[in-house]
């Protein structure tokens, strides 16, 4: 596991437009152009957070003619949806726990 790449892919997520970007990835590949259309930002704008989203290896890139098709990379939204997935295992038995505690008597 490498949780520099971690860091960075929560990361970059934490932006609103990058997020609403891998949203509308998740319904498949796209262009700038497609993305852009959708969202409240230049397509300048959109071009720069697919870069940081690119760079945190959340999405790829390939060419189609004169234009890139972006779409999600599978892999490492499945890393991170495993670190969740702990997160949440994590949680559940710290509740059961508690839960199962004889309570304090004072």
């Amino acid at each position: 596991m490498d949780s520099n790449r971690d860091a960075d892919r929560w990361g970059a997520l934490a932006d609103g437009t990058r997020l609403a970007i891998v949203a509308r990835l998740a319904d498949g590949p796209l262009a700038v152009g497609k993305l852009a259309a959708g969202l409240p930002v230049s397509r300048s704008a959109v071009s720069q957070h697919l870069k940081i989203l690119k760079d945190a290896g959340l999405v790829q890139d390939a060419a189609a003619g004169t234009r890139r098709i972006y779409r999600l990379n599978p892999v490492a939204l499945a890393a991170l949806r495993d670190q969740l997935d702990t997160y949440w295992r994590r949680a559940l038995a710290g509740y059961a726990d508690a839960v199962q505690a004889p309570a304090e008597e004072d």
